[in-house]
């Protein structure tokens, strides 16, 4: 990684878990980057971004675009409770999440995010979170992750 992405906290799974959570995360960086390689025991499936500072409500939006080798689609969800940005298989899935300005406390949120499974599927997506307050934990879920998963996220320093 370059100079400026800075660890901020690691979670490799030493049992599954149905969630992993991110918390206390500080406002002194300008971006965070969430890079995550994960499995699951079943077929291809979502891995959602949801309780962005705990908020349960229906204020989130997410666009994907996705390619599976012979078809390719899109996917529009608005006024949702979590968003589904991620991937998940029974093989190894790489997904990388960029949180923008998270704690700019003027404007809305927004995700962007890439992922991959080497046994189904491409995806990007960009995720919006109507709030604009400081990002300081959110909440990744939608599978039961197998053990050895592992998620880091990174603080991006200002230049």
């Amino acid at each position: 990684m370059p100079a400026t992405y800075e660890p901020i906290a690691t979670n490799t799974l030493t049992s599954a878990q149905s969630s992993v959570t991110f918390s206390s995360i500080s406002g002194s960086y300008t971006d965070l980057v969430l890079v995550f390689t994960n499995t699951h025991s079943g077929s291809l499936a979502g891995v959602y971004l949801s309780q962005i500072n705990g908020d349960t409500g229906s204020n989130f939006s997410e666009t994907k675009l996705y390619g599976t080798g012979s078809v390719a689609g899109t996917d529009r969800n608005q006024n949702t409770t979590s968003v589904n940005i991620g991937l998940s298989n029974s093989s190894q899935c790489n997904n990388i999440w960029y949180f923008m300005n998270y704690s700019n406390t003027t404007t809305y949120k927004t995700v962007l995010a890439r992922g991959n499974s080497a046994a189904g599927q491409t995806r990007t997506s960009a995720a919006l979170w109507r709030s604009t307050a400081a990002i300081t934990s959110f909440k990744i879920d939608g599978v039961t992750f197998d053990i050895g998963s592992t998620f880091t996220l990174y603080g991006i320093k200002a230049a």
